[in-house]
């Protein structure tokens, strides 16, 4: 199951990093292969802060997480009364999306039913209500109904019209949902999976449409404000974009398809957080949260004041239809408290959970290989989640060497900063000494078994799992650039 979930956190991830992204740079012309695209922040956006894509999808996302059918008039009004809230302190807002907001809320009050009727009327007197703004906001309605394809069928259109009224609107959010839910079920890229819910008289044309976009470039479909175009330019960015084989060696690895995909999503140009928070939503829910690079999900922040963190927690959340979840965050029986320098370098601190829950004075960054408490999560700090699961099945990290590597990196640049950092899982057993003995292989050149020796020399009882050392050979042998 743990590749499952890695998926669904992916889905609210990966449209977060996509969107975040994607800000800088709107409004640019497609952007060249000798300029940097990076999550670097710029006009009104902070660096790692998601736009109006991401916070209209929270809106929706906050409601399926209290198990509500979002077919609901009740649920479908909170959703509209929470981007009403949004939109009046919004750094952004979409032309039409804020045209059917005002019109709907005109009596200070709005309801599902007052926003489905200002989306008609917009429709019918302008004819021009297939802008993108509902497809970039859709991904929470496929997690809502991973049981139900029906259902989500229903849900994605309906939710689409509250703003956007356009047939093509409605049928871009269905078929992207569709996809997005086979992925998270399946782990594939298939955008075809919902053609079945287009109309006969309507399906050829989306054919074409996904046809189209697997052969030609993102940047191919400029006018990716319209809906279609936005489809297309986010599906063209991962179907045109070559997906990597597992290279550990060089340093190259199949996770690296979502940043690289993204990557080209953003150099598409015009509306680049939307075309690449679509992208995102479907590269999160078919690699998962853990293909998504540390470096971003430690900078990912945004309206509701909501981390990396929060997103994971609200999409399974989502998944779970309203339950409460009922993992042991007490690690009771664990050796939690263990804790000792890094035998190469004493700026990094190596122990269990309970040393996160009475850091050390020194400690200014956290490096997190367990799952953790919500009160656990430092706001006041540096914290990266890495998720790594300590079993011996290697199918339970689907992303095992990408992980690894990426962690340590993250680990280097923080101590590039010049930041001491707690690098922790529950007891310090087997993550935890698996991180540091890379790091200490790196930083050392030295080979991992040495590092993983003196590691487990300052770690009692610790002992990196068989997969973990497997890994750890693999790529091991990568110098740090």
């Amino acid at each position: 199951m743990a590749s499952y979930n890695d998926r669904v956190e992916g889905v609210l991830l990966g449209t977060a990093a996509g969107d975040a992204l994607g800000a800088p740079y709107e409004f640019a012309p497609p952007r060249g292969p000798e300029l940097e695209v990076a999550m670097v922040g710029g006009g009104p956006w902070e660096r790692g802060e998601w736009t109006d894509d991401t916070a209209m999808a929270i809106a929706i996302a906050g409601v399926a997480a209290t198990g509500a059918d979002l077919r609901d008039d009740s649920a479908q009004d909170a959703i509209v009364r929470r981007w009403l809230e949004w939109s009046r302190t919004a750094k952004d807002v979409g032309i039409q999306t804020g045209s059917v907001l005002r019109s709907a809320s005109r009596g200070g009050n709005i309801t599902a039913a007052d926003a489905r009727r200002a989306s008609e009327a917009l429709h019918r007197q302008t004819g021009r209500t297939a802008g993108n703004g509902s497809l970039m906001r859709t991904a929470p309605v496929a997690l809502a109904y991973l049981d139900d394809e029906d259902a989500l069928v229903e849900a994605a259109r309906s939710i689409s019209e509250l703003t956007h009224y356009d047939d093509d609107a409605g049928d871009a959010c269905m078929l992207w949902c569709c996809t997005i839910r086979h992925a998270v079920l399946t782990g594939e890229l298939d955008a075809r999976v919902g053609l079945t819910h287009i109309a006969a008289y309507r399906r050829e044309l989306w054919v074409k449409r996904l046809a189209d976009a697997e052969s030609a470039a993102p940047a191919s479909f400029p006018n990716n404000g319209w809906v279609v175009t936005a489809m297309q330019a986010a599906w063209s960015a991962i179907a045109t974009t070559p997906i990597p084989a597992d290279d550990p060696q060089a340093g190259v690895f199949r996770a690296d398809h979502l940043r690289l995909a993204l990557d080209a999503a953003v150099r598409a140009g015009y509306d680049t957080d939307t075309v690449a928070a679509i992208a995102g939503g479907l590269l999160g829910a078919a690699y998962g949260a853990s293909a998504i690079p540390g470096e971003w999900r430690q900078v990912l922040h945004g309206w509701p004041g909501y981390t990396a963190h929060d997103l994971a927690a609200l999409a399974s959340a989502i998944e779970r239809g309203g339950k409460p979840d009922l993992f042991d965050f007490s690690y009771a029986g664990s050796a939690v408290d263990t804790c000792a320098p890094h035998p190469y370098d004493d700026g990094v601190v190596l122990g269990g959970v309970g040393v996160l829950r009475d850091l050390p004075s020194d400690v200014d960054a956290v490096v997190s290989l367990c799952r953790i408490r919500d009160e656990d999560m430092r706001r006041d700090m540096p914290h990266v989640e890495v998720r790594l699961i300590d079993r011996v099945d290697r199918d339970e990290n689907p992303h095992l060497d990408f992980v690894l590597l990426d962690a340590v990196r993250v680990i280097e640049q923080l101590r590039r900063e010049g930041r001491t950092v707690l690098v922790h899982c529950v007891a310090a057993y087997s993550r935890t000494p698996t991180v540091g003995a890379l790091y200490g292989a790196r930083l050392r050149g030295v080979g991992v078994d040495d590092a993983v020796r003196d590691v487990t020399a300052v770690l009692p009882g610790a002992y990196p799992n068989p997969a973990f050392r497997e890994a750890l050979r693999r790529v091991g042998c990568l110098a740090v650039p």
